[in-house]
């Protein structure tokens, strides 16, 4: 278990059993235990970005830090409250080859399979989408989604997401869902 350093970066959403913050440096540790977990990244398209602890500070620095930097947002880190662990990850981030390559903002999320099956995706994706509306001016948010991937696609579904598409992009076929307009 990785313990969450709860002074690392105040929080930006909290639900009733969920804080996100954004990632620091020093969560490499669990950013690796999730990322490199083959039932976490199962579905995710990018199963061997993060095969040791340097690959983990690399997306920290790269891809969440660079995006909380410019445009302003990028994923957070999802931490249990019961258990200060940091568990996962979920936000949104502007993904220029969404949406059959016209781009968009989209939502994303991850969490170690023992917090699986408790509602903690429904409940981080409808608090990361109330902020992204409320906080950031998101109007429009999308996710993709394998088509393997009931459960994700079922967290979508219950966060009020409507499916709107489905297409195959690299011999994957993929869901599209967004925001209600």
């Amino acid at each position: 278990m990785t313990k969450a350093d709860t002074g690392a970066a105040p929080t930006l959403i909290e639900t009733p059993r969920l804080t996100m913050r954004q990632f620091v440096m020093e969560d490499a540790e669990a950013v690796y235990r999730f990322s490199s977990h083959p039932e976490v990244v199962r579905y995710t398209g990018d199963e061997d970005a993060v095969k040791s602890l340097d690959d983990a500070r690399h997306v920290i620095e790269k891809y969440w830090l660079a995006g909380y930097r410019d445009p302003g947002y990028a994923r957070y880190a999802l931490i249990h409250k019961q258990s200060n662990e940091l568990i996962g990850f979920c936000g949104v981030k502007y993904e220029p080859l969404l949406n059959r390559g016209l781009g968009g903002v989209d939502i994303g999320y991850r969490m170690l399979p023992e917090y699986w099956g408790k509602g903690l995706a429904t409940e981080a994706v409808i608090a990361c989408l109330h902020y992204a509306r409320e906080i950031l001016g998101i109007a429009c948010v999308y996710a993709e989604v394998m088509v393997e991937n009931v459960a994700s696609s079922r967290v979508l579904e219950k966060a009020g997401m409507e499916q709107i598409d489905c297409y195959e992009d690299d011999g994957v076929r993929l869901y599209l869902f967004r925001t209600p307009e």
